[in-house]
């Protein structure tokens, strides 16, 4: 087994110590793990720039997108219980869909939308406010992920607006694991947060992960930087003077670092970490296995992603929740075959890679360079390998 450099390791000090002192960012906290040991473990930087509060290991950060395979693991659990099957039509569990209509002139799908459309993102669902098509208008009409909805509501609203796309042509990032994380509820009868919370938060020690923020951890909340006075770009996704009543399963949970370091690790497991198990390796191995279809195409919203998008240009496909890397020499970052990822537009980003037995975990609030510091800390781990 490789081991990793210290000095090249401490590459990483010295990048974002950097970025940090000319204000290009607030501050960040890294892990690195190799072989199940934690051989990188960092906090730079502010917490909270304007309060001069310095940033910790423990901060809490707006998770954005890095919920996605949080719920996808959930799902899979029900799959494991034999309470949820990946071919059967969405509307199956979730009844108010099944009439849904494609395109402003509301043609009939032309299959059914299935679960494992929901895991892959080629449901049709896209996301309302990244683009400008009669379809992101409708859903803008909707309302759709309005803060004060529940994910029943939202998906009755959904179930109102016409998908941009038939189900199964074309790769369209949005609304899908939010869907499935309303079928967990209906599934366990329950809201999100606690069947979140019985499947992994409980189980894998997740203490510091929710859709709520307490009174007591609300100083240990990450800040951006400001475009302007008082203005917080990051309040669309958790506003701890109004919380939201929609549990977002696509971008809304508050995470700290170790507690998505336990979470990643659990994958590279194979489904178990510290003697708890949550899924099984063969479940492990379909969820991290490109299931993006033949002549599948690419919303154009794909493009932004950067180097988590799952395209074939990159050398990289899509699992149930997690983008893949199925072939070597495409993409322009480091990385192994059958290395895993996903990150969120807050700038949060992880990825295991069971070849080398990497998890590395990213923690930052700075949506508009999210993408460079997922591809600089590419770029130095890896260095880093001997």
């Amino acid at each position: 087994m490789a081991e990793l450099d210290e000095r090249r390791l401490s590459r990483i000090d010295a990048a974002l110590d950097a970025d940090v002192a000319s204000a290009t960012i607030p501050g960040t906290v890294v892990l690195v793990t190799h072989d199940g040991e934690l051989v990188y473990e960092r906090a730079n930087g502010f917490r909270d720039r304007p309060a001069a509060a310095p940033m910790r290991v423990d901060t809490i950060f707006r998770g954005a997108s890095m919920t996605k395979p949080i719920v996808a693991v959930a799902a899979l659990t029900l799959v494991e219980e034999g309470k949820l099957q990946l071919w059967e039509p969405v509307a199956k569990y979730l009844p108010e869909l099944a009439d849904v209509r494609v395109g402003v002139d509301r043609e009939p799908p032309a299959r059914p939308m299935t679960v494992q459309d929901l895991f892959r993102h080629t449901s049709g669902f896209t996301y309302g406010p990244f683009g400008s098509t009669p379809v992101h208008a409708a859903y803008h009409e909707a309302k759709i992920a309005d803060p004060a909805d529940t994910n029943e509501i939202m998906v009755r609203k959904l179930a109102t607006v016409p998908l941009l796309y038939h189900p199964g042509t074309m790769f369209e990032y949005g609304m899908s694991i939010d869907v499935l994380g309303r079928i967990v509820e209906v599934i366990d009868g329950c809201e999100l947060d606690a069947a979140l919370d019985a499947r992994i938060f409980t189980p894998l020690g997740m203490r510091d992960t929710g859709f709520r923020l307490p009174p007591e951890k609300r100083e240990r909340l990450a800040e951006p930087h400001f475009s302007a006075a008082g203005a917080n770009p990051l309040k669309f996704l958790y506003d701890p003077g109004n919380p939201p009543r929609f549990y977002s399963g696509g971008g809304g949970l508050l995470i700290t670092a170790p507690d998505y370091l336990r979470f990643a690790s659990m994958l590279l497991g194979g489904g178990e970490h510290d003697g708890v198990r949550l899924l099984g390796r063969k479940t492990v191995a379909l969820m991290t296995s490109n299931h993006l279809p033949p002549g599948c195409g690419y919303g154009s919203f794909t493009r932004t992603l950067g180097i988590t998008a799952p395209l074939p240009e990159y050398g990289q496909g899509f699992g149930l929740g997690v983008n893949v890397r199925i072939e070597a020499g495409r993409n322009p970052n480091p990385g192994s075959i059958g290395d895993f990822c996903w990150s969120g537009i807050s700038g949060t980003y992880f990825w295991v890679d069971p070849t080398e037995r990497l998890v590395v975990v990213l923690m930052l609030q700075a949506p508009e360079l999210r993408v460079h510091y997922r591809a600089l800390l590419r770029d130095i781990v890896y260095s880093a390998l001997q």
